[in-house]
């Protein structure tokens, strides 16, 4: 997050975004986009349902995709995200991302793209993100891209976890690969991620060492949720907010020691990190919105079908309308009774998760919340380095 671009962009929004919630002006556009762009995944994870569901159907599933000229039609119609998360399924099994992001330049003018991956294919992900990067600079070579890899254990944990034998040597492949890429172009990004479920919290320590010993700038974890997306509901995965915010205590001592060393974008992402950690102990502990969730306003969620959710955890459960039944016009799908009963849904607190995208975007339309990150970003930029834990 640019602090200028914050002032001068972002912070104009929040405002029209609570009067929005209080059903007082229409919300205008997303600060985050989020567009799950397949459904097809090679893993099947213990965490998440996606992979297997793709298994049992996989022509069914495979036809659902948007086509390249739907997604031009709704970008089009969108107009704006600053924030574009190109999710799954497995992104880089769409041998069309480049030219989606060609589309998302065009019309929705995002100033950061974001895609995570299984790390299943590295020769792939390089190729395709190499593609993306020269689309991305041809466009404007300071919108910083960032792919994430995920890893949920080291050597056969990893595996066993994500349901992929070998996935994780070819995740360290997909490192050293990425790794070039970061070094030949100054707005890539390569951070790594961990999903934190009962599967590895005894794991964590062992994890985030391995990724600081790779070298890798920046690294996140969240925690493994129930959704609708995931075909999850019900699944004992996710950590009680006892145990999670002990591991989350050392963490952030992790994180603190390493600040000031990382470059600006990493800097910031770090800050709202820690602001988000104390978030997600506190909606676990309390089961309930402990602040207001702008999810259907701030951000939406496009699914590879089609179908505009309000946020992922909701998912199909509660999806807002399908694009491909409003001749692909955001603002008709926006003002249908469906959406309106979504959106009052949400603000009737009927819903509560520690999703991470939403979250942060709740955190920046909350003033308190947002001083925290600032005040993060300045206090610990300047911590000296422990003894003990001397990596960047």
């Amino acid at each position: 997050m640019n602090t200028k671009d914050y002032l001068s962009e972002i912070f104009p929004k929040t405002i029209n975004y609570r009067l929005a919630r209080w059903g007082m002006a229409r919300a205008g556009r997303p600060i985050t986009l989020t567009f799950s762009v397949t459904g097809m995944c090679q893993s099947r994870c213990k965490t998440c349902n996606i992979g297997i569901h793709f298994h049992q159907n996989p022509r069914e599933i495979k036809k659902l995709d948007l086509k390249i000229d739907e997604i031009e039609r709704f970008f089009q119609s969108l107009g704006y995200a600053y924030f574009l998360n190109i999710s799954g399924g497995e992104p880089f099994l769409r041998n069309d991302l480049a030219e989606i992001v060609a589309l998302a330049l065009k019309y929705l003018k995002p100033r950061i793209i974001h895609i995570p991956t299984n790390a299943f294919m590295p020769e792939k992900i390089e190729r395709t993100t190499r593609a993306i990067l020269d689309t991305i600079n041809r466009y404007d070579g300071n919108i910083p891209f960032t792919v994430k890899p995920s890893i949920d254990g080291i050597g056969s944990k990893h595996d066993e976890i994500r349901g992929l034998p070998g996935n994780f040597e070819r995740l360290k492949e997909t490192i050293r690969r990425l790794k070039d890429v970061e070094n030949e172009y100054e707005n890539f990004h390569l951070e790594l991620g961990t999903v934190v479920s009962n599967f590895n919290i005894h794991d964590l320590d062992e994890i985030e060492d391995w990724v600081h010993d790779q070298g890798v700038q920046s690294y996140r974890n969240e925690i493994a949720e129930q959704r609708e997306e995931f075909f999850n509901i019900g699944e004992a995965i996710t950590p009680d907010s006892d145990v999670y915010e002990k591991l989350m205590k050392r963490f952030k001592e992790k994180v603190i020691s390493n600040l000031r060393n990382k470059k600006s974008l990493a800097r910031t992402t770090e800050s709202m990190r820690l602001v988000y950690y104390d978030l997600v102990v506190k909606i676990l502990r309390e089961e309930q919105q402990v602040i207001p969730c702008y999810a259907g306003i701030s951000n939406i969620h496009l699914n590879y079908d089609g179908n505009i959710w309000p946020c992922c955890v909701l998912g199909y459960g509660h999806s807002m309308g399908n694009i491909r039944d409003h001749d692909f016009d955001y603002d008709t799908l926006y003002d249908s009774p469906q959406a309106k009963e979504v959106l009052k849904y949400i603000k009737g607190g009927k819903c509560y998760c520690p999703l991470a995208n939403q979250a942060y975007s709740n955190m920046i339309i909350s003033l308190p919340h947002l001083m925290k990150i600032f005040n993060n970003y300045w206090k610990y930029s300047s911590v000296k380095k422990n003894h003990r834990d001397t990596r960047g």
